[in-house]
């Protein structure tokens, strides 16, 4: 019955966020098509729309997305992706 507690706790953690199965990693997005002051606004909300994506910034004057993200839900790759078919093509840096 105390098992069925803890993986039932545990179980419900895990649907809140509140437990990562993996450590947070940070990459770098090259977008060198954000021209104006919404682009990064664009760009930041495709990648907060991702899955795994715990928090996202955009930069019009360097033209990059830094992204904090769980390497267990989303890679890189799939990052560059969300951004790319939101119309702004990245790639990862």
């Amino acid at each position: 019955m105390a098992r069925l507690r803890a993986e039932l706790a545990a179980a419900a953690l895990l649907a809140l966020g509140l437990v990562h199965a993996g450590e947070p990693k940070v990459v770098l997005l090259d977008v060198p098509t954000m021209s104006c002051s919404l682009c990064p606004v664009s760009v930041r909300k495709a990648l907060e729309r991702t899955p795994g994506v715990l928090d996202a910034k955009a930069d019009l004057a360097t033209k990059q997305a830094e992204v904090r993200y769980d390497p267990d839900s989303v890679s890189p790759q799939q990052l560059a992706d969300a951004v790319t078919n939101a119309g702004f093509p990245a790639t990862v840096k």
